[in-house]
């Protein structure tokens, strides 16, 4: 087994990508947010989440795809994780994982990502969801997801039109620079940079002999330097329903942060640890993340969060009406709509097999 660095009471902060802090920040200066989030989940439920995984994919451990379990206990030591989380494969050809729920997250991997990547390489995809758990993602990222797959829900939330669509569009942009900081906390759980981009040639469709890393780059190279003011529009709209960035921005973001010599310097041992971590009231620094946000990562995710923020500016007193709700009124406003009727169900999305796929990679 190659001798791996451990990063021992390490912080997320470590890995996080000041994209993906600027937007979360972003996020949280919406008044009442954090509410907001809380009175969605509390529609909800983690347990049913949990249960139907249980009973459609299969529980990964000691007597059950042991090298899977091994890798996971290996990928949890290096990052320091306080406990080991649930992890499941549930069936579905495409590369496909996903780290889901609230008070008590577990990973989900399709059984496609385990067929088509190697050990090195499941190794990245596993690290990627601790990554998301440690930065603590999951709760918005399955709030998210249940409100793109769930449009019942929607029916029972007192933010609706541009509103809604703000919210959103807000955490649409989170969701994808969000995807940066794991990129790296892959990258420091198997320690060889190559792996990590293979890992996103695979997902990029790079399978079987002949495909070539170094051509990989060239390519995301040529995606980022190459064209004008229609290609930018033309890929804007290409990212609106995607919840990953293209793996090329992946790629260029990755090697950004090892040719910065950041990468080098936390192998080293210089990193913020756990124990100095501000209370989340705090945030970090947020002032110094949003100046790495203006210079860095400008990919084409930027115009679509300007786009959703220049949208929501006319929604204030839909807003308002929510706030009230939140604060504890008897009953949710009709705040632009018309009267959603009877409660609906949440509506899980499940496969016609009974299995839950969650849109991450």
């Amino acid at each position: 087994m190659t001798a791996r660095t451990r990063f021992p009471d390490i912080s997320s902060r470590a890995w996080e990508h000041p994209a993906d802090r600027a937007a979360l920040e972003s996020l949280r200066k919406v008044p009442g947010f954090d509410l907001v989030v809380r009175k969605v989940m509390s529609l909800m439920s983690e347990r049913p989440l949990r249960m139907i995984t249980l009973g459609s994919a299969v529980e990964v451990g000691p007597d059950q795809f042991p090298r899977i379990h091994q890798l996971y206990g290996e990928v949890l030591d290096v990052l320091d994780a306080p406990r080991r989380y649930g992890l499941y494969i549930s069936q579905n050809p495409v590369i496909n994982a996903g780290a889901v729920g609230m008070d008590d997250p577990f990973i989900v991997l399709s059984s496609g990502t385990v067929q088509l990547l190697d050990d090195e390489q499941l190794r990245v995809v596993i690290a990627h969801e601790v990554g998301h758990i440690l930065s603590e993602h999951v709760l918005y990222k399955t709030m998210l997801r249940l409100l793109l797959k769930g449009g019942t829900l929607v029916l029972r939330m007192p933010l609706t039109g541009l509103a809604l669509l703000a919210v959103v569009g807000a955490l649409l942009e989170w969701d994808r620079k969000s995807e940066l900081s794991a990129d790296r906390a892959s990258l420091l759980a198997c320690q060889d940079p190559d792996t990590v981009r293979a890992a996103l040639l695979r997902v990029a469709g790079g399978v079987g002999d002949g495909a070539s890393i170094h051509a990989f780059r060239e390519q995301a190279r040529r995606y980022e330097e190459e064209g004008g003011v229609l290609d930018g529009v033309i890929k804007m709209l290409t990212l609106l329903n995607r919840s990953h960035p293209f793996p090329v921005l992946r790629l260029r973001e990755l090697d950004r942060w090892i040719d910065s010599g950041d990468y080098q310097a936390v192998l080293d041992g210089d990193y913020p640890s756990r124990g100095d971590d501000p209370p989340p009231a705090e945030g970090g620094s947020w002032r110094e993340a949003m100046g790495s946000y203006a210079e860095g990562a400008k990919d084409a995710t930027e115009p679509v969060g300007r786009f959703f923020r220049t949208a929501g500016e006319g929604a204030g007193k839909a807003a308002g009406a929510a706030w009230s709700w939140i604060r504890g009124r008897d009953e949710p406003p009709n705040a632009d709509g018309p009267d959603p009727g009877p409660e609906p169900d949440p509506g899980y999305t499940v496969g016609p097999d009974g299995i839950i796929n969650f849109d991450e990679e």
